[in-house]
C-alpha cells in the first residue's frame, strides 16, 4: 500500500473515500466534520447520524453528498467520547475501523485527517504514529491501495512524513 502525507483540504483529496472526525453521535459541527459537511451538503450528516450513535473508535460510511468524483464515500470515524475528548485508543480504533470501511466498501483510495488533533486536542506527533502504524499493519490484499494523510500546514506536513519514513 502506498502511504503519502500533503498539505490542502481534505474535501479536494480526490480519493474514493475520506475521513471525517466524528463524535460518536455523529452530527458534524464544526473543524473538519463542518468543513465536510459545507462541502458535501446536509444529506451526509443525515445518512451519518441514521446510524448512531456509535461507539469511540468505531466507523460508518455514508455516501459523499456532493463531493465531486472519485469521492464516493465519507467515513464518519468517532475518535471523540460524548465529553468531545479523545485518546490514543480511540485514534488507532477509529483508524483502523475507518480503513477497514473503506475497503468493505471497495475503496482503493483514501484520504484522512490529523484525527483527535483538532478539537481533541491530541498531540499531532503521536498522533501521526499512530494512524501511520496503522495504515501499514492494516491488512495485505484489501482493496485499498493508497492512503493520503492531509494535514493543514508544513510543521503537520513534516510529522507525518517523518513518521511515515520510520516505518
Amino acid at each position: 500500500m502506498k502511504i503519502e502525507v500533503t498539505v490542502g483540504d481534505l474535501v479536494d483529496a480526490r480519493t474514493d473515500a475520506i475521513v471525517n472526525a466524528a463524535n460518536t453521535e455523529l452530527w458534524m459541527g464544526g473543524g473538519v466534520a463542518g468543513a465536510i459537511k459545507s462541502a458535501a451538503g446536509n444529506e451526509v450528516e443525515s445518512e451519518a447520524m441514521e446510524q448512531g450513535p456509535i461507539e469511540p473508535g468505531e466507523s460508518v460510511i455514508t455516501s459523499a453528498g456532493q463531493l465531486p468524483p472519485p469521492t464516493r464515500w465519507i467515513v464518519h470515524a468517532a475518535t471523540m467520547g460524548p465529553d468531545l475528548m479523545t485518546s490514543e485508543d480511540y485514534i488507532r480504533r477509529a483508524t483502523a475501523s475507518a480503513l477497514a470501511a473503506a475497503a468493505r466498501a471497495g475503496a482503493t483510495s483514501i484520504a484522512f485527517p490529523a484525527l483527535g488533533t483538532g478539537v481533541g486536542g491530541f498531540p499531532i506527533a503521536r498522533a501521526a504514529e499512530v494512524m501511520v502504524s496503522e495504515a501499514v499493519d492494516f491488512e495485505p490484499g484489501s482493496s485499498l491501495e493508497r492512503v493520503v494523510f492531509v494535514v493543514r500546514g508544513f510543521d503537520a506536513l513534516r510529522i507525518f512524513a517523518d513518521a511515515i519514513s520510520r516505518r
